[in-house]
C-alpha cells in the first residue's frame, strides 16, 4: 500500500468512501453526500488530499483531508478528516493516513494540527491520535448529533508540528 496525493481518476472511489463515513453518521459531522461533482469541488479546495492506495490493484482503500482550521492570526493551524473504506479497515491504513497528513501539514508550512470534534466513542481513532502524540484539550458534552439523534461528546485533539 502506498500513501500519495489524489489525483483526478481517484474522485470517484473517494466520494464513495467519504459518503460511506458520512451515512454511518458516527464520525463526520456532514449529513449531505457528495456527488462526483461536488466531490471534485471539495477535495480540490483542500490544501492536500492523501489516498491509500493498493499497490498491485490500485484500488483506494482510504482517504484524508487537510485545510486551514482557520483563518488570519490562527491560519497556521489546520484540521484534517479521515475515512477508510468499511471493508479495509482494521488495517492500519488511518494510521498511515494520520502520518502522512502530519507529514504534509508540516511541508506545507501550518505549525499545528487541530480535530475539532473526535467522537468520544471512536476509540479506535482516539487511541491511534494519542499513541502518535496528539494530546487531547478536553470534552465538550453532547457536542456531536449521532445519525440516531442522541448527542454525543466530543473531544478535541491537537499536536503540534515537527520544527515548527
Amino acid at each position: 500500500m502506498i500513501i500519495r496525493g489524489y489525483r483526478e481518476e481517484d474522485i470517484p472511489a473517494m466520494t464513495a468512501i467519504w459518503n460511506e463515513v458520512v451515512e454511518e453518521g458516527v464520525a463526520f459531522p456532514q449529513e449531505d453526500f457528495l456527488t462526483e461533482r461536488t466531490g471534485a469541488a471539495f477535495f480540490g479546495e483542500q490544501s492536500y488530499c492523501g489516498v491509500a492506495q493498493q499497490g498491485e490493484s490500485g484500488e483506494i482503500l482510504g482517504l484524508y483531508i487537510l485545510h486551514p482550521n482557520n483563518v488570519g492570526r490562527c491560519g497556521h493551524i489546520c484540521n484534517a478528516s479521515y475515512a477508510v473504506a468499511s471493508g479495509s479497515r482494521g488495517r492500519h491504513i488511518g494510521e498511515k493516513l494520520v502520518l502522512d497528513c502530519i507529514e504534509q501539514a508540516g511541508r506545507i508550512g501550518f505549525r499545528v494540527l487541530q480535530f475539532n470534534a473526535v467522537v468520544a466513542s471512536n476509540i479506535h481513532a482516539r487511541h491511534l491520535y494519542e499513541r502518535v502524540g496528539f494530546t487531547q484539550l478536553g470534552t465538550i458534552p453532547g457536542g456531536f448529533r449521532m445519525k440516531d439523534g442522541r448527542y454525543e461528546d466530543i473531544c478535541p485533539y491537537y499536536i503540534v508540528l515537527a520544527g515548527k
